[in-house]
């Protein structure tokens, strides 16, 4: 056991205000600290992987007021007495994915999540890499998945109808010298499993990346990386869910559990209170508060902000891969300080960078962050520059300290099943745990007693919304006289017409605000990010939805877009 050799360094770091114990088959740090960091050191010094065991972070923050869970306005009673077959919390990519896959089955499935829109979290606010895993260890869960389910995204976006490209990524090294290494470090990551993975050249790289740094020597080549849209695979994976037969929520937040006999049996939301027969919880950074509400904490996450910028298309065409510099140095934190991507929309993205945090939802952007990953990126692409950022984005990762997944049935709770700990390469892994938790929740409700058969409706195959500025100009005229309304040109930075924004308003899943529609077919993604479509947008939403403009919102109901009275005469603020 590691906890009296943890116990000697806690001690030696912190005195007597932090120590280490077993308890509940979990070891848990207790204590206070008025750092964040110190209290993720502590934490981390802890961590066992030989014992199976993970960490628990009870040590007392005392340096700051740690934000509580933003909750939506929304208080009805229209959940209230719901008895689904499955619910699952949390409308991330591993939420929306097992979704899909439990919709195969002649269940009654749900999802909750508590924002107004899939996706809004860390599954929203990420780099959207689908990675080949050359840089994880082997026996741990994120290798095992994400060789799964990196090869499973050419058949999974083909039937959502989701863009998908696999660009390649390269890892650069500026000393030539290096190459009898790195032959080696590339056979050991094909023994276990990375198979593409192989050693170039720095001039064979400078004839396929030519904007690449000019003194890299050698680099490390995975041409199965790709990339995705990540909000864009949320929402799809969620609509055919749908349009099989599960059932979606939003602004819906689970505020508490009532367990009997080890059992969940009640969960309370401000839409009412659900009794489910197992509970999926794929809550992301709130996945250890759910597991505290229904009495099963054994692992803490420790939240992680990155910082991601998206440039103008016109430094998208500077090159077409994912690409990073590498250094020899060993890094002990995780500010790595990403990477640079051509995604799927043709723009450049930058990062992320990686800094612990003891805020959950803090999305601001700090320029630091932005400065750290460019003054890296820039020795990846000396081309780049700050001046062709459109914009930019922070996420919160949702890492345990051991820094792998938990895919299992809760401890001390049976129905109840931990997708929790889920962070890069989470996305890419994601159709692969979809099918193992599927593969759990159907064995857990057949061992009930519960007769669960095929859904014989199912279909795999979701259409989106058609991307006219895709086309051939004879196929989008045609779709022209079909409907008038796709030759109204809205978005004149990405081309989005107003054909392709009422599509947006009827899909099986409707969220008809701004950001709802901007995520689905993209006006307000360009250069002038919505300083021209936005009141088009605002218009088109008040008509199709039949409210005055003054009620069309961002996101969620507190994001007012207009300020004043109301045609009804109500304050609008």
């Amino acid at each position: 056991m590691k906890i009296e050799k943890a116990n000697k360094e806690l001690k030696k770091l912190y005195g007597s205000r932090v120590r280490a114990g077993v308890k509940d088959g979990a070891i848990v740090v207790s204590g206070e600290l008025d750092n964040w960091d110190d209290i993720v050191n502590a934490c981390t010094i802890c961590v066992d992987k030989k014992s199976g065991m993970h960490v628990v972070n009870d040590i007392r923050f005392t340096g700051g007021e740690i934000p509580k869970m933003r909750e939506p306005e929304e208080e009805d009673k229209s959940l209230d007495g719901g008895e689904p077959d499955v619910l699952v919390i949390g409308g991330g990519i591993s939420g929306a994915s097992i979704l899909r896959e439990l919709s195969k089955w002649d269940i009654e499935a749900w999802l909750v999540d508590k924002e107004s829109d899939l996706a809004m979290q860390a599954s929203g606010r990420n780099d959207g890499e689908v990675h080949p895993g050359v840089d994880l260890g082997k026996g741990t869960l994120k290798q095992h998945y994400v060789l799964i389910g990196n090869k499973m995204y050419e058949k999974v976006c083909r039937e959502l109808d989701v863009p998908f490209e696999r660009f390649g990524q390269y890892v650069g090294f500026e000393s030539k010298w290096l190459r009898p290494v790195l032959e080696l470090f590339a056979l050991q990551r094909r023994m276990i499993g990375v198979k593409d993975t192989r050693v170039i050249s720095g001039e064979e790289l400078k004839k396929r990346e030519p904007n690449l740094n000019e003194d890299f020597g050698v680099a490390i080549y995975n041409p199965s990386a790709g990339c995705v849209c990540p909000y864009g695979l949320t929402i799809a994976y969620a609509e055919n869910a749908v349009e099989n037969g599960a059932k979606v929520f939003l602004n819906t937040v689970v505020r508490s559990m009532k367990t009997e006999n080890g059992k969940i049996t009640e969960v309370v939301t401000n839409r009412g209170t659900i009794r489910p027969k197992l509970v999926i919880n794929a809550a992301g950074v709130f996945a250890d508060d759910i597991a505290q509400m229904a009495g099963d904490r054994f692992y803490s996450i420790h939240p992680r902000r990155g910082t991601n910028s998206i440039t103008d298309k016109k430094a998208g065409r500077l090159i077409h891969c994912i690409a990073s510099v590498k250094t020899l140095k060993k890094n002990r934190t995780h500010s790595k300080g990403g990477g640079v991507m051509r995604t799927v929309h043709g723009n450049l993205l930058v990062g992320p960078d990686a800094v612990e945090t003891y805020e959950k939802e803090n999305y601001a952007t700090n320029r630091e962050s932005i400065d750290v990953v460019f003054d890296k990126q820039e020795k990846t692409m000396p081309k780049l520059s700050q001046r062709d950022i459109i914009t930019y984005f922070t996420g919160v990762r949702s890492p345990t300290f051991e820094e792998d997944f938990i895919i299992e049935f809760g401890h001390k709770v049976k129905n109840l099943i931990h997708c929790a700990g889920i962070q890069s390469p989470g996305l890419t892994t994601a159709p692969a745990v979809a099918l193992d938790v599927e593969k759990m929740a159907v064995g857990y409700l057949r061992q009930s007693g519960e007769f669960v058969a095929r859904n014989a409706d199912f279909n795999p195959i979701r259409h989106a919304v058609p991307t006219l500025n895709e086309m051939p100009d004879e196929e989008r005229n045609e779709y022209i006289k079909k409907n008038p309304d796709y030759g109204v040109m809205i978005c004149r930075c990405e081309e989005i017409s107003k054909g392709e924004i009422i599509d947006a308003l009827e899909r099986p899943i409707k969220v008809p605000t701004l950001d709802g529609i901007k995520r689905r077919v993209r006006p307000g993604m360009g250069r002038c990010q919505g300083g021209f479509c936005s009141p088009l947008v605002s218009k088109i939403i008040a008509e199709h939805e039949g409210v005055d403009i003054s009620r069309v919102r961002k996101a969620s109901s507190r994001s007012v877009v207009t300020y004043g009275k109301t045609k009804e005469g109500a304050e609008n603020a």
